[in-house]
């Protein structure tokens, strides 16, 4: 299975929007190493036969999909409602038409009443041409395991101390974003992973995202041959953490590839 890194930034991306001459506040990010240069976070999925699941559509979602050179998505993937998670859904409209029909997307049925709401014209029947989204609502619960595109995605939930969010798992590839606290349940879907991308924003606590200490303490429990940071801020320099980073832990950067085994 290959997967895509689409964007491994924060809600704000980065750099953030400002700076003393308005082009960009990097924090400490250094401008120069094109790595720190992060997008919304999002990942693709694809299986041997090219099927393909996108994980969360941000606001960079367009110049994602082009930039990664995507020609097909065949279902997608919520793990919450967040607006750098969601705000980038009208671009679907497009794979819609390479796809030529409506894609299944699936979500807790929280998240679905929320983006049905903001996007309830995505949710209408199809119509020709697809000048709009076409989205077939598929709700999900942690604990499933839910066939998407030919591939067996494991839920489960994880906690983002404002709201539940979803952590997936194929095979022996994990994805947790957006998480403080990862309930027992969680470890326990995660078992035997032996690549896991989590969610790590900075290096001191967050009160709604972990940071490198928590993140190395959680891979210290489920031992996975690759820890890859993703949904970072604009404190975690590429440098710096190339450098400082506990054993074990990478950073992601936007286009990152992994091959994974399922």
């Amino acid at each position: 299975m290959k997967v895509t890194v689409l964007g491994c930034g924060g809600s704000g991306g980065v750099p953030l929007i400002g700076g003393e001459d308005g082009r960009g506040d990097w924090g400490a990010c250094d401008p120069a190493t094109v790595q720190n240069r992060r997008t919304r976070s999002s990942i693709l999925l694809q299986g041997s036969d090219g099927a393909t699941i996108l994980v969360d559509t941000g606001p960079d979602l367009r110049a994602q999909l082009l930039t990664a050179g995507v020609r097909r998505v065949d279902a997608i993937l919520l793990t919450h409602a967040h607006a750098d998670h969601i705000m980038g859904l009208d671009e679907v409209r497009q794979l819609n038409r390479i796809m030529g029909r409506a894609l299944p997307i699936y979500a807790t049925q929280d998240t679905l009443n929320t983006v049905t709401h903001r996007f309830d014209y995505a949710f209408r029947p199809e119509t020709q041409g697809f000048f709009r989204p076409a989205l077939l609502a598929r709700p999900v619960e942690p604990g499933q395991v839910v066939d998407m595109a030919g591939l067996p995605v494991r839920i489960f939930s994880q906690d983002h101390r404002v709201m539940e969010t979803l952590g997936l798992r194929v095979g022996g590839f994990g994805y947790s974003t957006d998480v403080v606290t990862m309930p027992d349940a969680g470890f326990a879907a995660l078992e035997g992973v032996r690549t896991w991308m989590v969610g790590c924003f900075q290096r001191r606590p967050h009160p709604v995202h972990a940071d490198v200490a928590t993140v190395e303490r959680w891979a210290r429990r489920l031992r996975p041959n690759r820890t890859v940071l993703t949904h970072m801020g604009p404190d975690l320099d590429w440098g710096w953490m190339r450098t400082w980073l506990p054993a074990g832990l990478e950073p992601a950067h936007d286009g990152m590839v992994l091959e994974v085994q399922r």
